[in-house]
């Protein structure tokens, strides 16, 4: 599995096989267990050895690391996630209306919003189910529904637009 890990402005690439990972094309032997009762971890990587406090965040993917007395937050994501994401039009930055588009083809099976909502960045918009999967779309940022474009039940292709957000009023 390919995961995507930024830590500040650095994203690295994480590639997990068992107990073989590869970081930017480097192998690395690693094992990774829990210490009970706590959110410690030993973990191995490389032929050192760490101990490391995990703790998750309010945000999926985001989580806060402790090691060495330093904390660092870190956002994880899978390989399918950054591709949905993509799609969407998250992290494409600056204010603006947009378009969340359906990553691949699927069966829309739930609207979790209506035309005029206000949503929050990272609100569920729309869940489409590709193969035997349910992939929830989020909000790439905060704004207000402006068009929903599609209805449940509804089949669409890859790239098919599933919900527009309005532009933000200017501020001045």
């Amino acid at each position: 599995m390919k995961y995507f890990v930024t830590i500040g402005a650095q994203t690295l690439e994480v590639e997990v096989d068992g107990n073989r990972v590869t970081v930017n094309g480097v192998p690395l032997e690693t094992d990774l267990a829990a210490v009970p009762g706590t959110p410690l971890y030993h973990l191995l990587l490389g032929g050192e050895s760490w101990t490391v406090a995990a703790e998750p965040l309010e945000d999926a993917g985001r989580w806060a690391l402790g090691m060495m007395g330093e904390r660092v937050e870190v956002e994880v994501r899978g390989e399918r996630t950054r591709g949905m994401e993509t799609a969407s039009g998250k992290g494409q930055g600056g204010a603006g209306g947009g378009t969340v588009r359906a990553p691949m083809p699927g069966l829309v099976v739930r609207i979790e919003v209506a035309e005029g909502q206000q949503v929050d960045a990272g609100a569920g918009l729309v869940v489409v189910e590709a193969m035997k999967m349910e992939n929830e779309l989020r909000a790439p940022r905060s704004g207000m529904v402006q068009t929903v474009h599609v209805a449940v039940g509804q089949a669409v292709e890859k790239g098919a637009s599933l919900v527009t957000l309005a532009s933000p009023e200017p501020s001045g």
